[in-house]
């Protein structure tokens, strides 16, 4: 550690003790100022035997107990890097050496889990309804849900989820570390918004740490730090991601999709579907999607892809509105059809349509004129020659009439035609 930075931070050790509470507010926001004072505290953080490690924590314990907001942030910040010195100092077996970090990080916990009376906080949390809208979906582009018994029951219920109340800890075992450490990451990501961009660059770079650490993936990310395998936990990893994923959407694409994929790989080998259900939630989330990777500065959000609204649906999509047109159309045109039918004299012949491109004339009776290359019509029950004795002229009578007449005319032709033939026969014989 450089002497000039082990000035900054004796200065910042010294300046804090001699305020009043009348100006710790002003203090609390003239921190973001002095730039050189939180690289100067990670450079302490990191350095496990560093003589102003213990006094360091003890500030900023105090800072958080304080109360004032702002610097309970500039404690947050620290957290992630907090966090990987607890581990690797737990994985390497020297726990002497993380004395003031547990006692930090367990002073945090056991201030958040209780309320300003003392009494234990019990968190909350309301499951999402489908049948409610949300910034993640609209009721309406799911279509029409059932209304039976059980959802007329629950519907405008809430569902709400109970943590806590949580017990206070005096010391990290080997039960209740990961139980801590994902509670604090929890009050970590309540307060994303407001951390920095080296904090969540820290946290990218703790998280693959923390997966990859003793697996064969190590030796492609080329960290050369301890080679020990920590033991982790579904939430754990699952409070990881979503740091994780506002850091992809805030500027730290490129380390965030690494971290991402590093604890996809280590929720693969442990079989953590919690893990899995959200890390491969949060990368198909991002195929396709444009991350804010040039914008580091400005407002803090995480994208979300909103359901279009009904002036963005297709005109052409089929509702219950376009049905019931349809069904008015469809009427109305039957009726238009049944007039002009009704309108329509007995003795005046119907247009037909043809297929074979042959001219013709729909008759009352069904039969159809069909013309002939000389002008005239003739029924289709004849054939050209029975046509030739028929009088061409339109025909008034009624279709039984007319079918009479026909069968008539084709049973005389037949009686005069055997009667010649058997003449012929009889003349033939007697010579």
């Amino acid at each position: 550690m450089l002497a000039m930075d082990q000035g900054v931070v004796e200065e910042w050790l010294s300046e804090y003790k001699t305020l009043p509470d009348s100006a710790v507010s002003a203090y609390a926001a003239s921190l973001k100022d002095k730039g050189a004072l939180v690289p100067a505290l990670y450079k302490v953080i990191r350095e496990n035997y560093s003589e102003l490690l213990e006094p360091v924590c003890h500030q900023l314990f105090e800072f958080y107990r304080s109360g004032e907001p702002q610097l309970q942030r500039f404690t947050l910040q620290f957290l992630p890097e907090l966090l990987w010195s607890l581990l690797s100092v737990s994985a390497a077996r020297d726990p002497h050496t993380s004395g003031c970090i547990e006692a930090l990080l367990l002073g945090i916990y056991n201030l958040e889990i209780v309320d300003k009376d003392g009494q234990s906080k019990v968190l909350s949390f309301t499951v999402p309804s489908l049948s409610k809208p949300s910034v993640y979906h609209e009721p309406s582009a799911i279509g029409s849900m059932a209304l039976t018994e059980g959802a007329l029951a629950n519907h405008g219920l809430s569902r709400v989820v109970y943590s806590g109340p949580l017990l206070q800890r005096e010391n990290f075992t080997a039960q209740n570390r990961f139980e801590v450490l994902t509670f604090l990451l929890l009050c970590y990501n309540a307060a994303l918004s407001y951390m920095s961009s080296t904090s969540l660059q820290s946290l990218c770079q703790i998280s693959s740490r923390v997966c990859i650490c003793g697996y064969p993936r190590q030796q492609i990310r080329r960290y050369k730090g301890i080679s020990t395998r920590m033991t982790v936990t579904s939430e754990f990893l699952v409070q990881l991601l979503t740091g994780i994923h506002y850091a992809l959407c805030n500027g730290e694409a490129e380390l965030g999709s690494k971290a991402l994929d590093d604890v996809l790989y280590r929720a693969q080998l442990e079989l953590f579907p919690e893990a899995l259900l959200v890390g491969n939630a949060i990368k198909s989330t991002q195929q396709g999607a444009a991350l804010k990777s040039n914008t580091k500065e400005g407002a803090r959000s995480i994208q979300v892809e909103i359901t279009p609204t009904a002036s963005r649906i297709s005109r052409n999509a089929v509702t219950s509105l376009s049905i019931r047109g349809h069904r008015w159309k469809r009427h109305a045109e039957s009726q238009e059809v049944s007039v002009d039918s009704e309108a329509a004299p007995g003795g005046v012949a119907i247009p037909d349509i043809s297929v074979t491109g042959v001219s013709s004339e729909r008759m009352p009776n069904g039969e159809s004129l069909r013309a002939r290359s000389d002008g005239r019509t003739y029924p289709d029950g004849e054939t050209l020659g029975g046509a030739s004795d028929v009088s061409p002229e339109p025909r008034s009578h009624e279709s039984s009439t007319r079918g009479q007449e026909v069968r008539r005319q084709k049973s005389v032709r037949r009686m005069l035609e055997n009667e010649s033939s058997g003449s012929a026969s009889i003349g033939r014989s007697q010579h």
